[in-house]
């Protein structure tokens, strides 16, 4: 796939757009891949991104200790642009911050506003690519279909019913991340996938199948489940390798999940293990 160090002139009118999916690659402070929606990442020329903060998520924390990120950008028409970048800094104000506050959303809302501004460097962008529809449907089917031999052994069960009806759903976009051998988090979008019970969840490499074959057996992924309702819940665990060989589209991959996080504000953190209850001992 040929890669660049810059967007072209139709990727930074894509990230322009405030109707578009944004997504953000970290890495959390054990080295292990984290995925955050941002829809307020923009270009502000071919070789410099921006994003905007409004609630507390592990992302931000995460770019300060290691600025090596991924990211992807998807507009309604089902276009995508992915590539790496390099955080440099954040800032309170300026004419960027006074930019994000100007805009609708932000400008009008009584209860938070774009608090501070996210810089980075552009590294590297693939090409364009569209979404195969028709793949991500094969995929799904494919996945379901695996679930009960992939379910055996599963151990306990990771997901409420609600993220599990969630991650099965047909309108649900799987965005898959891992740490590349460069150290900058991969992201791959819309992967099939289905829970299979447990802590086990199934992939399919109907799409994107050469990119997921390279990712290594034993490795932490991370998947952001996500829905045209903006519903989400991201997992991590521990891939167990691809049975079938992935470059050639066919091939079923099985993850055993560790970590659950709720992505979706107000309130972000881990879910799962559980988390215990502490004595609250200062006011």
């Amino acid at each position: 796939m040929e890669t660049l160090a810059r967007l072209d002139d139709a990727g930074v009118r894509a990230f322009a757009n405030d109707s578009k999916l944004g997504i953000l690659a970290t890495a959390d402070p054990g080295g292990l891949p984290h995925l955050s929606l941002i829809t307020t990442i923009q270009a502000s020329d071919p070789e410099h991104l921006t994003w905007g903060q409004f609630c507390e998520g592990c992302s931000k924390d995460n770019v300060r200790r290691d600025p090596r990120v991924g990211f992807l950008v998807m507009t309604l028409d089902k276009e995508d642009w992915r590539g790496k970048a390099r955080w440099t800094h954040g800032t309170r104000e300026g004419p960027d911050f006074e930019a994000y506050n100007r805009k609708p959303l932000f400008r009008y809302n009584s209860y938070f506003g774009i608090h501070t501004v996210h810089h980075a460097d552009v590294v590297q962008v693939g090409p364009r690519e569209r979404l195969s529809v028709p793949r991500i449907a094969a995929g799904t089917l494919l996945s379901m279909a695996a679930r009960p031999a992939a379910s055996l052994g599963a151990g306990e069960r990771a997901l409420t019913p609600w993220s599990e009806g969630l991650v099965n759903r047909m309108s649900c976009l799987k965005f898959v991340s891992w740490i590349g051998e460069d150290g900058f988090p991969e992201v791959v979008p819309a992967v099939p996938g289905a829970v299979a019970g447990g802590r086990r969840m199934v992939l399919a490499s109907t799409v994107h199948g050469r990119e997921l074959a390279r990712i290594p057996r034993g490795a932490s992924v991370a998947i952001l489940a996500l829905d045209l309702n903006m519903e989400s819940v991201l997992v991590r665990g521990r891939f167990d390798g691809w049975r079938g060989a992935p470059a050639q589209g066919a091939a079923i991959g099985t993850m055993t999940i560790d970590w659950v996080y709720n992505s979706m504000p107000p309130r972000q953190g881990p879910i799962w293990p559980p988390v215990p209850l502490r004595a609250v001992t200062e006011f």
